[in-house]
């Protein structure tokens, strides 16, 4: 079994383009069988959310993502892993998180994309404040049991 790879993990303020990033990981490689991404994007909550503020510390963010995502390489037989995750005010519609796994067979790259996710939504030290349309002001988003639950299912 080949050593497992180093992802590619970015916090930034700017949108990303995911055929750009899917390209990255396939490009000239013949090894790679299947390539999954997941975009997770800002809903507009039924017409009322305007937008999503989301901060991180800086240096903090981007170590805990790339613990997750090394963790994720040790576990499946990946050929390519990219994170990025977004912060800063993002509008309805807008791209939040691009998570594309990389490896010979579909199943790898489906499990870690997963696993990534769960664990994104529940370990990555990012704070969410939901800004509506009626109200400016915002208010800040509680953690999610099922988020914990969904985690807790890689254990």
């Amino acid at each position: 079994m080949t050593a497992p790879i180093t992802p590619k993990v970015i916090v930034q303020a700017e949108n990303f383009d995911v055929s750009l990033e899917e390209r990255e990981l396939r490009e000239g490689r013949l090894d790679v069988g299947a390539v999954l991404s997941f975009t997770g994007i800002c809903r507009d909550e039924g017409g009322l959310l305007e937008a999503l503020e989301l901060e991180h510390y800086p240096g903090m963010a981007e170590a805990e993502l790339t613990r997750i995502a090394v963790e994720a390489c040790k576990r499946w037989p990946l050929t390519g892993l990219t994170v990025i995750h977004r912060f800063g005010k993002i509008k309805s519609g807008e791209n939040i998180v691009l998570v594309v796994a990389a490896s010979a067979h579909r199943r790898a790259a489906f499990n870690a994309a997963d696993f990534l996710m769960d664990f994104l939504k529940t370990r990555a030290p990012f704070w969410k404040k939901e800004h509506f349309k009626q109200d400016g002001e915002g208010s800040w988003v509680a953690a999610k049991e099922k988020d914990d639950e969904d985690a807790a299912r890689w254990n």
